[in-house]
């Protein structure tokens, strides 16, 4: 079987790596990944493809017969990777570019949840600066000292949401949007203000063939990049996946009230929707909301996620392609999992490259140890640089949290580089 990972990040890493380990014996699985990255040269050939240029990778499946592509960024898709794909009658993955949407455009996902009564906070768009301080200066999100939640409407590389502490803050992030090129191109055209919701958060993953689908394990993620959650937002420090994520009961709940109506609402949409579906969630007072929807893996909840998946990754996503997810069992192992991200000085603003990295090698002598690289090169004498702002993911499992997290930090603790920084409370807050 040929099949094709387009990325370049620690949850490609992960997909390549669970794609290897579930090939079924007797299986020959011929693994690309464009563009790829150092680490992912370990499990797959990688191909020097941009993962937005979707005529060459169209190409390139083409003339390799790859029989499977999955797609690992919301970027590619909202470029309309699997409507080129699907033009040419290879199986891919992935959402649609007009599915796709429920991430690319926020505006798009908060009018899709008010339509189809999936709960989420309550929003106003502005399509200017002076719209957007009228409608903070208006009370509607309360005083002046309440908090406020800005967002750029389109992709922004995890720098678009803002979590305001009052009006005032709300004011300057919607000018460095909107005016300052603070998350650049066109995702800021127009800005969404939103309610700020109080409670825990939580990731809900699941893959979806557009009718049936199959849940993953709950994790939740850590987007801010100091100790105590503090300091600006990320693309994620660490992960963790856990039975005390979500209890049965509020599971049921997120199923009914939010998974299903979803699912319906793009059907009647005439979305074509055959993928992986994030839901990020938060558990208010006064109930569940959805924060935001993701149209493929979390990075790193995929690492946490993965490393539990017992079977066949690609017979799962060859399913999600084919319309066939029904006729598919998916297994989980019973254990917990962390993943604990190894950024560079300076990340997320202006992270450092070109650092070597050392003790790789006995850190993943650590038992139920994986480490996925998400940003390294190679050195023309083989060793690791530092290659972007978030550089390692390493990743555990155990029958206990504070297992797989123990087992983490004892990695970590092998692992540097002149810069080297990563939080040490993943799965305390």
């Amino acid at each position: 079987m040929r099949v094709l990972v387009i990325g370049s990040g620690g949850r490609e890493h992960a997909l390549c790596r669970a794609l290897r380990r579930g090939a079924q014996k007797g299986t020959h699985l011929r693994l690309f990944c464009a563009p790829g990255n150092a680490g992912i040269g370990e499990e797959a050939e990688c191909v020097p493809l941009s993962a937005t240029d979707v005529a060459a990778l169209a190409d390139f499946a083409e003339r390799e017969r790859v029989g499977l592509t999955i797609v690992g960024g919301e970027a590619p898709l909202a470029a309309g990777l699997a409507d080129e794909f699907a033009r040419r009658g290879l199986p891919v993955a992935g959402p649609r570019r007009e599915a796709a949407r429920l991430e690319s455009s926020k505006v798009f996902a908060k009018d899709f949840m008010l339509r189809h009564k999936v709960p989420t906070a309550r929003y106003r768009v502005a399509a200017s600066v002076e719209e957007a301080r009228d409608i903070l200066r208006g009370g509607e999100f309360g005083d002046a000292g309440s908090p406020v939640v800005v967002k750029a409407e389109g992709l922004a590389a995890g720098k678009g949401v803002v979590v305001a502490r009052d009006a005032a803050e709300a004011e300057t992030s919607v000018v460095e949007m909107m005016e300052g090129g603070r998350v650049g191109g066109e995702a800021a055209r127009r800005v969404l203000l939103e309610e700020a919701l109080a409670g825990r958060e939580a990731s809900l993953l699941l893959w979806t063939d557009g009718r049936d689908y199959r849940l993953m394990p709950t994790a939740r993620d850590h987007k801010r990049v100091g100790e105590g959650d503090t300091g600006p937002n990320t693309g994620g420090m660490g992960a963790i996946t856990a039975p005390g994520v979500l209890d049965e009961e509020t599971l049921r709940r997120a199923v009914v009230e939010i998974v299903e109506p979803t699912l319906a609402g793009a059907r009647a949409d005439g979305l074509d929707f055959r993928g992986v579906l994030f839901v990020g969630l938060m558990l208010t007072d006064e109930g569940l909301r959805v924060l935001e929807y993701n149209v493929r893996f979390g990075d790193p909840e995929a690492q946490a996620i993965l490393v539990r998946l017992q079977g066949d990754l690609a017979e799962i996503f060859d399913a999600v392609a084919r319309g066939r997810l029904g006729e598919t069992k998916v297994e989980w192992s019973t254990d917990a999992s962390a993943c604990v991200v190894l950024a560079a000085r300076g990340y997320p603003e202006k992270p450092e490259t070109g650092a070597r990295i050392g003790g790789l090698e006995e850190a993943s002598r650590v038992p139920s140890v994986q480490i996925f690289h998400a940003g390294t090169a190679r050195a023309e004498d083989g060793s690791y640089l530092t290659a972007g702002g978030r550089v390692l993911g390493v990743t555990a499992a155990g029958a206990t949290l504070d297992q797989a997290l123990a087992r983490c930090y004892e990695s970590a603790s092998h692992i540097n580089w002149d810069g080297m920084h990563f939080r040490r409370d993943i799965g305390r807050f």
